[in-house]
């Protein structure tokens, strides 16, 4: 494929930032079973090439040298001092998340590609952004869902009023976590329905679960409900050693869809016709397609399909459940005031 090839550089080469199985041994969590990582989709894509990475972590180092043939840092700020990088992905854990892409934002990177939740405090969040729209770079986050066609589907069929006038909705996952999963889950559901929260009632799940992440961070499942635009009443169910599916359901007045597993999207209408759309990460990943309109921004500056604002009103979010369980599942109006909007997000 012709054009310039970019230069990408990784700041947090641990599981999902330098694909490190090792570090994903410590999680409990299988690399392999990852919608794309940072590390995977540079050295895959054939006009990207991966240049260097950072770790406090000498086997990370190690292992990723090995793995990459690129240079390994063990201060990320050398690094970008050192490096010129076109792509710089930030997937270090949440609590240094805002003041590593502000950095890379004020060294003039063009693309800062950073895991999710985008920060951990709303102001930090909002910072992220004024920092890379004064040095026009381009802020995306990694919550897949916004990338994958499937969802792009879903989305347009609901648009389209194919589901019917939307009546009820519900999500489900079993991991608990409302800061790290629930920041795919719950953003998936605002893309959906083309709808924004307004209010939360939630209840955070007691158990004291502890983060796979380490003890500075936790990060509780939850049960609860959200009122978004219209009316449109969504449950949610997320608790800390949740058993069964995980999934997403809209219910409307002419069908209702059901998607599950890896972007597998089930369409059932009222008439008895059913509709199928399969859909397998193996032939290629969320990433890589984020990845493909990166590249294409940089090229020549085509729109990219999701702009880092939506994440910082999907954090509002998941706070607001934070608020709304310190107030006995009382619901709290967004966009949230006051001390709320100091609250902290202990999520890894």
């Amino acid at each position: 494929m012709a054009g310039k090839t970019y230069r990408a550089g990784i700041i947090g080469t641990g599981f999902i930032g330098g694909a490190d199985q090792v570090s994903g041994d410590a999680l409990g969590q299988q690399v392999s079973r990852l919608d794309g990582t940072h590390f995977d989709v540079y050295t895959r894509h054939p006009r990207v090439e991966l240049v260097a990475g950072s770790s406090r972590d000498s086997g990370r180092r190690e292992r990723f040298e090995a793995r990459s043939g690129a240079r390994a840092y063990d201060d990320w700020a050398k690094m970008l001092a050192e490096e010129t990088l076109d792509i710089v992905s930030v997937s270090t854990y949440s609590d240094v998340r805002a003041e590593i892409t502000i950095a890379c934002a004020e060294h003039g990177t063009r693309v800062i590609y950073a895991e999710k939740p985008i920060a951990q405090v709303l102001g930090d969040a909002e910072r992220m952004l004024e920092a890379c729209d004064a040095s026009g770079s381009l802020l995306v986050v990694n919550t897949n869902r916004r990338y994958n066609p499937n969802f792009h589907r879903l989305r347009d069929l609901v648009a389209d009023g194919g589901l019917g006038e939307l009546t009820s909705a519900g999500v489900r996952w079993v991991a608990g976590r409302l800061g790290n999963v629930g920041s795919h889950m719950l953003d998936a559901v605002r893309m959906l329905t083309e709808r924004e929260v307004q209010a939360v009632s939630g209840t955070l799940d007691p158990a004291g679960k502890p983060d796979c992440r380490g003890p500075r961070f936790r990060d509780p499942g939850g049960w609860g409900v959200m009122r978004l635009d219209g009316g449109l009443m969504v449950t949610v169910d997320a608790a800390d050693w949740g058993v069964g599916p995980t999934w997403i359901m809209l219910n409307g007045s002419e069908g209702r869809s059901l998607l599950s597993g890896y972007y597998d999207v089930v369409i059932e209408y009222v008439d008895g016709r059913k509709d199928h759309w399969p859909w397998n990460p193996k032939q290629t990943t969320s990433m890589d397609l984020a990845l493909d309109s990166i590249v294409a921004w940089l090229d020549d500056g085509t729109p990219f399909p999701c702009p880092p604002e939506e994440s910082v009103r999907t954090l509002e979010v998941i706070l607001a459940f934070h608020a709304s369980d310190a107030r006995n599942g009382a619901w709290v109006e967004l966009p949230l005031k006051g001390e709320d909007r100091e609250r902290t997000l202990l999520s890894g």
